[in-house]
């Protein structure tokens, strides 16, 4: 069993989800209607769909708001599919011809794309969220005079200890 991310409908991570070692590529979820209040007359409603299961990891650390790239990975199955269809024609032909004229056809598969997983937040947005508060000016004040006591009281204690060593010398 391995953890898999979970993306709603515009790629933004959800949660990860636990599934079999095999699975891979990307699965979508639905949101399963209430059958209790359907009519029985009525057509049944459609299940929603919620997002996606993505069993392509994230590669990218550091991701304030990782999303993957849905598009991108429909143009990578279109291509996939597309090198399949071109697969099984080539080895249609090549059987026709009596699998004589040249070597069996290979399965050329297209490479996957890198960069599936992008950051989801704009530059902007993640400045907002890393920038260290100042603080407020009262608070500051308070800081200074919370200094300036316990300066006060070091003297104090200080002053009160070479009373007692004077006392204690004194004896």
């Amino acid at each position: 069993m391995k953890l898999v991310p979970k993306v709603n409908t515009e790629g933004f991570y959800l949660e990860d989800e636990l599934v079999d070692d095999a699975f891979n590529g990307v699965v979508p979820f639905y949101a399963q209607p209430d059958s209790t209040d359907q009519d029985e007359g009525t057509e049944p409603k459609k299940p929603e769909l919620l997002g996606y299961t993505v069993g392509v990891p994230i590669t990218t650390p550091g991701l304030f708001k990782p999303r993957f790239d849905l598009a991108a990975w429909k143009v990578y199955e279109s291509a996939v599919y597309e090198a399949q269809e071109a697969y099984i024609s080539a080895l249609n032909d090549w059987q026709a011809k009596g699998r004589e004229e040249g070597g069996q056809p290979a399965y050329v598969a297209p490479k996957q794309p890198d960069k599936l997983w992008t950051e989801g937040l704009t530059p902007e947005q993640i400045a907002e969220l890393t920038k260290q508060p100042e603080p407020q000016p009262k608070l500051r004040e308070e800081l200074t005079n919370t200094q300036i006591a316990m300066a006060d009281m070091y003297e104090q204690m200080l002053a009160m200890q070479a009373e007692l060593k004077a006392l204690k010398e004194g004896r």
